[in-house]
């Protein structure tokens, strides 16, 4: 069994919760680049970047 690390959001930093799949109860949002990396989004940076992210525009435009 492997441990899975916590998430950090990519854009603040703010650590995550641990555990499988506490991430995705506690609001956060996991995206998957072009190259098949998984990033997280805190809920508080999901929010501000909602249309931006909808929109699928790059992450350098936010």
């Amino acid at each position: 069994m492997t441990d899975t690390p916590a998430p950090a959001c990519r854009l603040c930093g703010t650590p995550g919760p641990a555990g499988p799949g506490a991430a995705a109860m506690a609001g956060w949002v996991t995206e998957r680049d072009a190259r098949g990396r998984e990033t997280w989004l805190c809920p508080d940076c999901a929010r501000r970047h909602a249309r931006d992210i909808e929109a699928r525009l790059d992450a350098e435009w936010w």
